[in-house]
């Protein structure tokens, strides 16, 4: 794969999931993208993103890393520490409960601290020992009743007290409401000054806020000693970025985009092994999405352009968080080139009845389906337009229909039913009909699994009317995403965790054992099919009094040649096995039986 480590037992971990951080997909993509960050000029990246996906909806849910705190810990840290080994700072963001759109400048967000602790300020806390963000960016939003940036137990207690982080944190581009208010509660840096009305950190307020007393000179010397601390610790002063550095490599960069899209990407379905595309399978039909073209990507600040020009121009909001961006990396053309002997027509899918008459006649038809979402904005739970009676109108042509899914997170698929194959590719960057292509037809083995779940129907979710507004408490608490599901026994269209693979897998010796205050789990993989395969072993801890029947307890990647095995060890981290004790604060194991 390029990264990762072979074993002479035919296995390829990931050494990253074995405790090294410095390797692996999430690690490799932070480089990439701090290397080119660099390269343009920039010293600090506003990335890092591992909010939890509380809210389906939410437009932001792409930048983010899945419903889980470990899982999200662990990829964001990874590629937090990737984008820093360039010798610039990132960010760890946004601090905290910054899981929607709607009221994101207003919203009050209420959540006992117990499951508070337990579920987003884990997520936050694994991050950072991972990836030891030289900033953390606190949010626009209010929590319990505080704005982020004005949060004592955020800013202070939780992170410099609890934590003992030593960077510096800076507000979100207009998250600032105050100056002595935020500044002693431990906001280091406004970002965005300038460009934002206010200006809580100008010279002038803030030195007035001296000469009344409001701050302290020793808290202003505290502030900017935090911002030089991250800035010499991360290699900023000993290594200066210039505009005129070294250029990104793009051809290397495109490379790691494509590997790590084809990691990521997720086989959900897959009746009657329908894929990978077989030989037998002569006249194909590729429908929608802009597929002869282009792959969808997400808005807002954190928007890519691609070299050259946009794909499918037009499209979407002219103003902030828009215009739609397609990357010019064309599904179409690539299959066409993986499967020179077939013959690939192409409909746009504008045209229903068109769409269905072409599909009819063909040995296979791919449909591909795209929901497009950014900041500032929340999405409803199904793709873009008249999409779904596309997939509909379109297997009820063919029943042999794949359907490709370029979407930042979850839809309901009212259609799933009509189907055999359904693939989600997320937004699949600038090498995505490449990846796409290549596992479509079995270059690449899918070895992706869901970072959240995909529910059923919307009265499945803790808010099914709109995202919340103005003033909500968290009736999940810690019990997000799956935890949720499992708690009120109802079954998701596909569960957190799924993915399915062109081969098979078997696991044996299963067993767990003591290590310090956690466990560590230990099992036999075996690539028992006839293909190399990857697969993401998933281990789940349950005991009494948690907010769930169980929970996330470690995970590893592993690739496997057919007929191969390999034992992998799985720390739990102690956390995972415990609550957090409110009255005398701090991570508590009862006594009894563990699942």
């Amino acid at each position: 794969t390029g990264q990762s480590e072979a074993g002479s037992d035919g296995a390829a971990v990931r050494p990253g999931d074995r405790g090294d951080i410095r390797s692996g997909a999430s690690y490799d993509g932070g480089r990439m993208i701090g290397g080119e960050a660099r390269a343009f000029g920039f010293n600090v990246m506003l990335g890092g993103a591992v909010d939890l996906l509380r809210e389906p909806r939410n437009g932001r849910n792409f930048e983010y890393a899945g419903e889980d705190p470990l899982l999200a810990g662990s990829i964001v840290g990874a590629e937090i520490a990737g984008v820093q080994s360039n010798n610039i700072i990132d960010t760890t963001k946004h601090y905290a409960l910054n899981d929607q759109e709607t009221d994101r400048g207003s919203g009050n967000f209420v959540i006992d601290e117990a499951g508070f602790r337990m579920s987003d300020l884990l997520a936050f806390e694994l991050a950072i020992e991972r990836g030891n963000p030289g900033s953390v960016m606190c949010s626009y939003n209010l929590v319990d009743g505080v704005h982020a940036c004005e949060s004592p137990f955020l800013l202070t207690q939780v992170l410099r007290h609890d934590w003992g982080w030593q960077g510096y944190v800076m507000s979100d581009w207009g998250a600032a409401h105050s100056t002595a208010a935020a500044a002693n509660a431990g906001l280091d840096q406004e970002s965005g000054y300038g460009l934002q009305k206010d200006g809580w950190f100008a010279a002038g307020k803030l030195e007035a806020a001296l000469r009344s007393g409001a701050i302290s000179q020793a808290r202003i010397d505290l502030m900017v000693a935090r911002i030089l601390s991250a800035m010499f610790a991360h290699g900023l002063i000993d290594h200066p970025v210039t505009r005129a550095g070294t250029p990104a490599d793009y051809p290397a960069d495109r490379a790691i985009a494509q590997r790590d899209e084809e990691e990521g990407i997720v086989l959900l379905k897959n009746d009657g092994d329908l894929l990978p595309i077989a030989a037998a399978a002569k006249h194909i039909v590729v429908v929608g999405g802009h597929a002869d073209k282009a792959v969808i990507s997400g808005g807002g600040s954190s928007q890519v352009y691609p070299e050259g020009e946009n794909a499918v121009p037009g499209i979407g909001p002219k103003a902030f968080p828009g215009p739609t961006i397609f990357y010019p990396s064309s599904p179409l053309d690539e299959l066409r080139e993986l499967l020179p002997s077939a013959t690939i027509q192409y409909a746009s899918g504008d045209d229903l009845a068109a769409a269905a008459r072409l599909a009819r006649g063909a040995d296979l038809v791919i449909v591909f389906g795209t929901q497009w979402a950014g900041e500032a904005i929340d999405v409803p739970l199904h793709l873009d337009g008249t999409q779904d009676s596309l997939i509909d109108t379109v297997a009820s042509a063919n029943p042999h229909t794949v359907v490709v899914l370029e979407t930042g997170g979850p839809v309901l698929m009212p259609w799933a039913g009509k189907v055999p194959a359904i693939v989600e590719a997320w937004y699949p960057g600038r090498m995505g009909g490449s990846a796409i292509a290549n596992v479509l037809t079995g270059r690449v083995d899918p070895s992706g699994h869901l970072p959240m779940t995909f529910p059923r129907s919307l009265d499945q979710l803790p808010y099914p009317g709109e995202p919340r507004t103005k003033e909500a408490t968290y009736r999940e608490g810690a019990a997000v995403g799956y935890k949720w599901f499992d708690a009120r026994g109802l079954e998701p269209l596909f569960p957190f965790g799924h993915g399915l693979s062109y081969t098979r897998f078997r696991y044996s010796g299963f067993k767990v054992a003591r290590s310090k205050n956690g466990l560590v789990a230990t099992v036999t993989v075996t690539n028992t099919g006839d293909r190399v395969g990857g697969d993401a072993v998933q281990v789940y801890v349950g005991g009494k009094g948690w907010e769930a029947p169980r929970r996330l307890g470690g995970f590893a990647k592993v690739m496997l040649w057919p007929g191969h095995g390999t034992s992998l060890h799985i720390a739990i981290d102690p956390r995972l096995l415990a609550v957090w004790e409110t009255a005398r604060p701090g991570w508590k194991r009862a006594a009894g039986a563990y699942t």
